[in-house]
Order: C-alpha cells, then structure tokens, then sequence
C-alpha cells in the first residue's frame, strides 16, 4: 500500500518513561542524572487505521497536520518533506515503515546489518559519590558486561568542576587503566565533556598511551587550533576523534571532517533527527568520516541509532543506555555479546500498549 492512500486523522500524545539500571551519578560539568524519567511521544494515526509513534524532535503544532495526505509529509526515500512536519521526524518514519511492512532500517536503505555493535555509555563519576570510590567503577563495568556490553564510554574531567584539577586528572587515568585492566579485549572510549584544556589532555593521554583507546570525545570545545593541534598529536594510529554533539552546527561539522580533523560526527540522534542524518551522512561518507548519533537519555535512543546503523551504514559503533523504555511492549531490540540485535517488525518494532 502506498502512502498516498492514507490521510492524516489524529496526531495525540502519550507519556513513556525510562529506567536506568542503577542511579547515574556526575559528569564533568553537570550533576547527577538520575534514575530515570518520563517523556512525552507522539502518536499519529491514519484514515486507513494505520498507527505510528515516537519521540518529538522539537515543539510543533500536531492540528496543522491532521487532515493531509501521508505522501506530502515524508517520502520513503528521503524523509521529511515538509518543514511543519519535521517535529514528528521519528513518529512519521515509524508510521511510514509500518504501512510498507518494514522495518525502518529497511526503508533507509539497509547499508548495514540489524546486528549493531553498541557500547555502555552508563559509566559516570559514581566513584565521587560513594564510600567505595572507584570500587563503584568496577562495580558499574562488572554490571554492565553482565548485561551484554563489551564495549565502555567512560566519563572523564573530574577535575574540571568537582575535584583539585590534578587530583581529578589522576583519577581519570586510574579509571582508564581500571577499565583496561578489567576488559583487556574491550574498545574503551572516553569522553571529557569539554571538560580538558590542551595541558590536561595532552597529559592524560601521556599516561594512558598503553590503554589503545578508541576514541576520545569533546576532549575541549571545537577550536580549529586546537582540533589542529589534537590531530598533529594523535596523527592517525591514535585513538579517534569524536565530536558534535553539543549544539551541532551541521556546517562547521562537516568542515572538520573535510579538513581531516574528525573521525566520528555524534550529531544526537533526536537533537540533529533521522531526516538530518540521511542528509549528512553521504558528505561524511564523501569526507571519509564515520558517525556514531549521540543516544544517551533514554534507551529509545538507542534504538533509533541502531536503526541509523543499520541503514545509513558508515556508524561502527553505537551509544547503549543501559536500562529500559517504561510503557511499551519492549526495546525493540536484543543485547548480547556487545551488539543489539534489531527486530524484523515493521517501523521501529517497538509498540505502545
């Protein structure tokens, strides 16, 4: 069935909500995140009877759109086609998914396979916030590989805003060799939330030269001399460079990439929207770099850069949020040994009751 064949009838809300597995604690620059949390989805449903939902990109007016034709709002190809439609980004790709009987990675194109390797994003600065200490780090890796992960982010620049700047930078390096000691075979990934200057990185990564990182995250904010000096000292054997996900300027984005000084864009996955990523990606591809859609929040997320993955290509690796989407039949997906594994059900295979 084609879309033109169905119209508009109702577009209304629903509240889900997200659990993680244990209390998230700090970052380098914002404090605790919690143990969960509520949102708001769309739901959008045809004259036909075909149903559709997910999270909202931005506000927007849901009356503008009832009462038009499905095929002026989104083309499978393409995405979103109308501006006053780009709110319901996910809501319409799900609902167009659904009415052609694929999975949404399907209509993207399927460059990649349902089976999407996935690291843990979940290891904050829980050492700051327990009698413990970094015992809790080792507590929270050994959680999260029970869980299926292979893969760790972990959070850095402590001595940004909550400890003595050399104090903190030492228990970054503690944390990093901890995590490496426990997970020799892991791919260890670490994000500072620009909470480095050039001095501080530089000498962290003095210290964790023998850790093989993958990547390392918004070390600093997006300096052109500074990305310069980060590239010169990485060259290209080192750890990758990621960045974009704070405010993303899709231009200033894809220039890094062009001039050699990003490996992976992390444009969030509903901040930048699934539209925006079929649009940026091929000038990534163009500029040989990679992308990995920022996904932490909520578990949904998740999903929707696996399905990114699977269907743009070009994403080696995506965010896991380690918990789980309240008030749905599920994930729509499966985690095991490092990978989430994508359902063959129709949209994001992913139902509300």
């Amino acid at each position: 069935m084609t879309l033109a064949r169905h119209v508009i009838r109702a577009v209304t809300t629903a509240e889900i909500g997200h659990r993680y597995v244990r209390p998230v604690g700090r970052n380098s620059f914002r404090g605790d995140h919690g143990s969960g949390g509520t949102a708001t989805a769309y739901v959008v449903e045809t004259d036909r009877g075909a149903t559709g939902w997910g999270l909202p990109l931005s506000a927007g007016d849901p009356a503008r759109l009832v009462g038009r034709n499905l095929a002026e709002l989104i083309d499978p190809d393409r995405g979103v086609i109308d501006p006053a439609a780009e709110f319901l980004d996910y809501p319409l790709h799900d609902l167009a998914a659904r009415i052609l009987q694929v999975p949404v990675y399907a209509m993207l194109g399927a460059a990649g396979t349902p089976r999407v390797r996935c690291y843990s994003g979940g290891i904050y600065f829980d050492d700051l916030d327990a009698a413990e200490g970094i015992e809790v780090i080792r507590a929270n890796l050994r959680q999260d590989h029970e869980l299926g992960f292979r893969d760790f982010k972990l959070k850095l620049g402590r001595g940004y805003r909550w400890m003595d700047p050399q104090a903190g930078l030492e228990r970054d390096i503690e944390v990093t060799r901890l995590a490496r000691e426990l997970h020799p075979d892991a791919e260890i990934l670490v994000d500072p939330n620009d909470g480095y200057t050039v001095n501080t990185l530089t000498a962290y990564l003095d210290a964790v030269g023998d850790c093989r990182l993958y990547w390392i995250e918004e070390p600093f904010a997006e300096r052109w001399e500074d990305f310069r000096f980060l590239r010169e000292l990485l060259g290209t054997s080192g750890p990758k460079i990621a960045d974009g996900e704070f405010d993303p300027d899709e231009e200033h984005i894809v220039r890094l990439a062009q001039e050699g000084l990003l490996d992976i864009a992390l444009m969030d996955v509903i901040g930048h929207g699934l539209t925006a990523w079929r649009r940026t990606m091929p000038r990534l591809v163009d500029a040989s770099t990679e992308a990995s859609p920022h996904a932490w929040g909520l578990p949904l997320k998740t999903l929707y850069a696996a399905h990114l993955a699977a269907g743009l290509g070009n994403i080696p690796i995506v965010e896991g949020v380690p918990g789980h989407t309240e008030g749905t039949d599920g994930d729509g997906y499966t985690l095991a040994d490092g990978h989430v594994t994508l359902s063959e059900q129709p949209g994001f295979g992913i139902k509300l009751p």
